[in-house]
């Protein structure tokens, strides 16, 4: 696995799945940048940990990014919104390495009532493994989505 940078964020669902996750990325000395939450806070809402995990992969700040709410499902919707941001929603490897592979998402996410942690790992080690293929099929697809959100934020 490359050198890279990982933003980090769940809400109160995800507190626990993002408190193991933080775990095997300190033992595999992977920086990251925790966006929070930062405790088990009932009132904290996915979207602003999915914009902010969002927002720091779209400016830099972080290569990819891995947010967690209670299915994962929310967490995805909100951090599409972000632009520049392929945010994908991973139940198993499979579409862990092919998020990856064929997608180039940058943001995962994950459910944390609905994976358990070990399985959640597994997820995370894949993905981070796995690099786009850049083959010519998948970056003219990848330019059709970009082309949609263009025209998303030109208010088409």
């Amino acid at each position: 696995m490359r050198e890279m940078r990982i933003a980090i964020g769940s809400d109160h669902a995800g507190h626990s799945l993002k408190s193991a996750i933080i775990s095997w990325l300190t033992e595999r000395q992977v920086p990251f940048l925790d966006v929070g939450g930062h405790s088990l806070e009932a009132d904290d809402d996915y979207p602003d940990s999915a914009a902010a995990v969002g927002r720091a992969v779209a400016n830099r700040e972080a290569d990819l990014g891995i947010v967690i709410c209670g299915t994962g499902v929310g967490s995805c919707i909100a951090a599409n919104k972000v632009p520049g941001v392929r945010a994908a929603l991973c139940v198993d490897t499979f579409c862990a390495r092919y998020s990856r592979l064929h997608n180039d998402a940058n943001v995962l996410c994950l459910g944390g009532r609905v994976l358990g942690a070990d399985l959640a790992l597994e997820i995370v080690d894949v993905w981070l493994g796995t690099s786009f293929s850049g083959e010519e099929r998948h970056r003219r697809r990848l330019h059709k989505i970009g082309a949609l959100e263009a025209e998303r934020e030109q208010g088409r």
